[in-house]
């Protein structure tokens, strides 16, 4: 039986993410997955380090470090921003999960049913978030029970002393675009988000569909964001960058992944101009392209990818409708 999905905006989900082994391929020597086990490989697939998760990592870091003693303002902060499908969540996530093994080797669990650290928070912005739905995410996040008589002003006393009591030193706030200040409940939200990083000892991480474009940089709101945030910006892996070819290294490493039995190594690699004017040099788009053409292949008993085979796949629909344009006088 496949285990349960978990969800990682839960303590319980995103423990069981972080403390869960990566996908691997098999290393050598080791004898071959059955067809089952490879499909659910090939389903979660390798997660590659990529600029984006290298550059994130390391502005984190930085930010945990500066902000570790200071208690009478906000800690700086941080957002990651880019267009969909450049890789954001993974790499808000794998940075999650660095920081709560980093932390939780230097500060194991006491003996007995001592309650462990907390070091990593995530958390979604709900659609149309209002301050207090805003609210009951993080107090869903550490399980703090929440009735419909339990005031704003409560929820924020439980949820504030609750997460400096966990030690939680790192949050994460995914969805961050889907916040409106224009509008009351909006505003309501942003002023909540500012209020939660002056009262919780923690460094906080947004991410977001192209941020800088939403109402959330506009007006006094906007100007105080933006005084205490940096920026990271993921965006389209280009197809050169001087001597180098970023996306073709991309593809070679998750093809080196690959678990088929007649896969010809390099194949995906030669097909990299053409991979990256299907996918726009998206790494979320290329993912769903390799890993939906590797199931393929071993549906189909040919285990082995071919251009043919991605031909057959149909991505996404941002992909399907604003690919690379084509160079002129080539084909593909």
């Amino acid at each position: 039986m496949e285990p349960a999905p978990y969800a990682v905006d839960t303590w319980h989900g995103f423990q069981t993410f972080a403390t869960t082994p990566a996908p691997a391929p098999p290393g050598p020597g080791e004898p071959e997955r059955s067809i089952e086990e490879r499909l659910a490989y090939h389903s979660a697939f390798v997660t590659v380090r990529t600029p984006a998760i290298d550059t994130l990592a390391l502005s984190v870091r930085r930010l945990m470090l500066l902000g570790r003693h200071q208690r009478t303002t906000a800690r700086p902060s941080l957002i990651l921003t880019g267009p969909a499908a450049t890789g954001k969540t993974t790499a808000l996530l794998e940075v999650g999960r660095t920081c709560h093994l980093a932390h939780t080797r230097q500060h194991p669990a006491p003996p007995g049913n001592g309650q462990p650290a907390v070091p990593v928070a995530y958390v979604l912005v709900p659609p149309g978030a209002s301050a207090k739905t805003l609210t009951a995410g993080f107090a869903r996040y550490l399980g703090i029970p929440v009735t419909a008589r339990t005031t704003q002003a409560q929820l924020m006393h439980a949820v504030t002393h609750t997460y400096n009591t966990a030690g939680v030193r790192l949050v994460l706030i995914d969805e961050i675009h889907r916040l409106n200040p224009r509008t009351t409940t909006g505003a309501e939200a942003a002023d909540l988000l500012k209020d939660l990083t002056e009262r919780i000892g923690a460094t906080f991480v947004y991410a977001g569909i192209d941020v800088t474009n939403t109402p959330l940089f506009s007006g006094v709101r906007g100007a105080q964001l933006a005084a205490r945030t940096s920026l990271v910006e993921t965006g389209a892996l280009p197809a050169r960058l001087g001597t180098r070819r970023p996306f073709t290294d991309l593809v070679t490493d998750m093809e080196t992944a690959l678990d088929l039995r007649r896969h010809r190594p390099g194949t995906l690699s030669r097909h990299a101009p053409y991979l990256h004017q299907r996918t726009a040099g998206r790494i979320g788009s290329l993912a769903r392209l390799i890993r939906e053409a590797a199931l393929t292949a071993i549906l189909d008993g040919t285990e082995r990818i071919t251009k043919a085979t991605l031909e057959a796949v149909r991505l996404d629909h941002l992909a399907e409708t604003h690919p690379t344009p084509r160079p002129r006088g080539r084909t593909r």
